[in-house]
């Protein structure tokens, strides 16, 4: 039977796509862990939405800070414009909205009942700043208009897998199209050590966009195990600069920037998936 932790009920809830368990984190006095169908999906710290407990997570939060300044989207004259490509307990959504003020975010969940639950549980902002919109991530996107949106995050999973329908270059396309001038295409890549699946989606991007960079840490690169890989995309240079790359270096588990040249070698002898 479920317990309640603060406004969070502990336990296990029946989704649509399976079997959803929130459970406290040990080591956080408010903080939860979201498992889908026994995967971990997300970590929400309930006092503060601004910690980001996913490595990859706060690999892509410098991208934010410092590719799209605060200053410049102060909420006002100028709001930050953000699509999620799958939910989960929405911790990048909560990140977004306790950083930028007023920002807009669309957040596409495939599972009704795992968006409701998150957004009873985890105080999740309510629209217009965070709309959870239920739908197939493969086939909302091409749903959206041009040009409208800053930044667009594809952190969508069957399992361990993304679906193959969402790393085509046709899909990679509907990205670009949707990206505004100066706009970032964030991608969470989790692959195998042989690195098969990653070097595909660098080279399908690279067939798309004009600027592709990749985030990882150095145990990844070299194919020692399983983990993620964090893609941008961009038609714009990537100009984040030193203070970026120093961020990876000092994060918990350090990472590194591969761009230019970089990507084009990982690529190599890799197709772009139709």
């Amino acid at each position: 039977m479920a317990k309640t932790e603060s406004n969070v009920m502990v336990g296990s809830y029946e989704i649509a796509t399976g079997l959803a368990e929130i459970e406290p984190d040990p080591y956080g006095a408010n903080r939860y862990i979201l498992k889908v169908n026994g995967v971990p999906s997300s970590h929400i710290d309930l006092d503060d939405p601004g910690y980001l407990d996913f490595e990859y997570m706060r690999w892509m939060e410098p991208v934010f800070t410092i590719g799209f300044p605060t200053e410049e989207f102060d909420g006002r004259t100028r709001k930050l414009r953000v699509l999620h490509l799958g939910g989960g307990g929405c911790s990048m959504a909560r990140w977004v909205a306790a950083t930028y003020e007023n920002a807009r975010q669309v957040v596409v969940e495939l599972d009704a009942k795992l968006a409701e639950l998150v957004r009873t549980r985890f105080d999740v902002p309510r629209a217009p700043l965070v709309r959870l919109r239920v739908g197939d991530a493969g086939q909302v996107l091409p749903t959206l208009s041009d040009d409208s949106r800053d930044i667009i995050i594809r952190d969508v999973f069957a399992g361990s897998i993304t679906p193959r329908e969402l790393t085509t270059v046709g899909y990679a396309l509907e990205a670009q199209r949707v990206l505004d001038q100066g706009g970032v295409y964030l991608l969470n890549c989790g692959d195998s050590a042989d690195l098969a699946g990653a070097r595909a989606e660098a080279a399908t991007l690279l067939s798309v966009f004009s600027h592709v960079a990749m985030i990882a840490d150095a145990p990844m690169l070299k194919g020692r195990r399983y983990g993620n890989i964090v893609f941008l995309a961009s038609d714009e240079p990537l100009t984040l600069g030193a203070r970026f790359e120093r961020n990876l270096r000092i994060a918990p588990l350090p990472a590194q920037l591969v761009a230019g040249a970089g990507v084009t070698k990982f690529a190599a002898g890799a197709a772009p998936i139709s």
